[in-house]
């Protein structure tokens, strides 16, 4: 951990700060889990010891309930598995995945103690589980978790006191940080990483957490001074910084006093209208577009949730065409409503369509979100993809390439998705070649290789928030 060391940042407690100059794609540390546990709702499709999706997994034969890749994999989790195993055998079912971390990162403390590695800078009776902080409704939940774990807890494992035990839950209710699948596109679980705890919050930071071959690693955004504070977001910075401020204390307990939230930066990009020809709508009429646009992202999820795409097809175009004359390319529910007809064109191959929109989202990222933002590049890639399927070559080389360049920064050279990137480049480039030889020869050889091979279908759409994912992992 020699770029790092820890301090007493002003107003935030502890923090770390950068024991040297570090410049864009540094990996200033990476860290494995101290535990980490799939989600209750993917536990029969993604594996527990690698967080794989695969389309067959094998089932544990003694507890029924761990699932695994391979023999393989089972082996390499048996150390992990092994008490949790017998506890839910005893306990008749799994609890939920709250209680299956705790208990997990109970029993590693009690075997290896405090202190895991050379490297962990915590321990995580210095960390603050906001206890004190929760809602009474969320309380309750909370209480009956301490409770079911107790039930769940083996008589013969090590015993610990409720307020032992309610300080681990109140640890991972506020840091436990989302693992996602191997190409990073899926959150899949929850961990908890005991260093990045210690790395607090800004709107706009300058490092970025990715998970990378099962450790995570925080990456710096840009040069990065020494002494110099190392922050990241814990919220998307697509909201308004009243909605920041309003998630931030509601779900991580503290007031933000960033710049970006104490000046609104961005704010009026954010809720703008559409200047033409030097003229801007009303602040009436950008208003009543603004909420006839959020009434119609509710219908429009409804309609999803049904899996009905082509009523969220009509009521995006419907919100679109009303809304579009009067909202900048900056307005966030307008981006929201072009992300989401975009992703569902492109699952219903509708491309030309879905490259449009795609193209539009993009374009309003770029002028909201920081120059190296994961966001911007993972919605950079989205349309490069989609430009493609669509045949618009020279565009999406151009979208795959500017998506390339901010994944380097944030994913790394290593990482699954940058080398899916790195191919589809290296593809796309000796396209537009071909294609600027010959634009006849280069479609017909396109078509044919369609009719051949044809395109499989997308992924099916997401709800609008599950792709713009918090950092740290809160159960609602």
């Amino acid at each position: 951990m020699e770029n790092v060391t820890v301090f007493d940042s002003p107003g935030k407690g502890r923090g770390l700060k950068a024991s040297k100059e570090l410049w864009a794609g540094d990996v200033i540390f990476s860290e494995a889990s101290l535990a980490a546990v799939v989600f209750d709702s993917l536990a029969e499709r993604i594996c527990h010891s690698c967080f794989r999706r695969q389309e067959k997994l094998l089932r544990c034969g003694q507890c029924k309930f761990s699932h695994y890749c391979d023999r393989t994999c089972q082996r390499a989790g048996w150390a992990e598995h092994k008490q949790e195993c017998a506890a839910i055998k005893n306990y008749g079912k799994a609890p939920n995945e709250n209680i299956r971390l705790v208990a997990r990162i109970m029993w590693r403390l009690d075997k290896e103690g405090d202190v895991v590695s050379d490297t962990q800078l915590t321990t995580l009776d210095r960390l603050e589980d906001h206890i004190e902080d929760m809602p009474e409704d969320e309380m309750k939940e909370f209480k009956v978790d301490v409770h079911n774990f107790l039930d769940y807890w083996p008589r013969n494992s090590k015993q610990h006191t409720s307020e032992v035990v309610s300080h681990v839950f109140g640890l991972i209710n506020c840091n436990g940080f989302t693992v996602s699948d191997q190409r990073g596109l899926q959150a899949v679980g929850v961990g908890l990483f005991p260093n990045l705890c210690l790395v607090n919050h800004d709107c706009w930071p300058n490092c970025t957490v990715v998970l990378n071959h099962g450790k995570i690693e925080l990456r710096s955004l840009g040069k990065i001074a020494e002494g110099e504070e190392l922050t990241v977001s814990y919220v998307d910075f697509i909201s308004v910084s009243e909605e920041r401020r309003r998630l931030l204390k509601t779900q991580y307990f503290f007031d933000c006093t960033c710049q970006q939230c104490e000046g609104r930066i961005k704010d009026d990009l954010k809720m703008a209208g559409r200047e033409r020809d030097g003229v801007k709508p009303s602040q009436e009429e950008v208003k009543d577009a603004t909420d006839y646009c959020f009434q119609m992202l509710e219908k429009k999820e409804e309609a999803r949730l049904k899996g009905d795409y082509h009523e969220v097809v009509k009521i995006c175009r419907e919100c679109i065409e009303k809304t579009e004359p009067v909202l900048a390319d900056t307005h966030i529910y307008l981006l929201r409503m072009w992300s989401a007809m975009s992703e569902v064109q492109a699952y219903l191959q509708y491309f030309q369509e879905a490259a449009e929109y795609a193209r539009k989202m993009v374009d309003g990222y770029v002028k909201l979100y920081h120059p190296n933002s994961p966001t911007l590049g993972m919605a950079a890639m989205r349309a490069g993809v989609t430009h493609w399927q669509a045949g618009l070559i020279e565009v999406g080389h151009g979208m795959i390439c500017k998506a390339y360049a901010i994944l380097m920064v944030t994913h790394g050279p290593t990482h699954p998705i940058t080398k899916d990137l790195e191919s589809m480049r290296t593809q796309t480039e000796m396209e537009l070649r071909m294609f600027k030889q010959n634009e006849y020869v280069y479609h017909s050889m396109r078509e044919a290789a369609l009719k051949n091979r044809p395109m499989t279908m997308m992924h099916e759409p997401k709800c609008m928030e599950e792709d713009v994912k918090n950092l740290f992992h809160r159960r609602k």
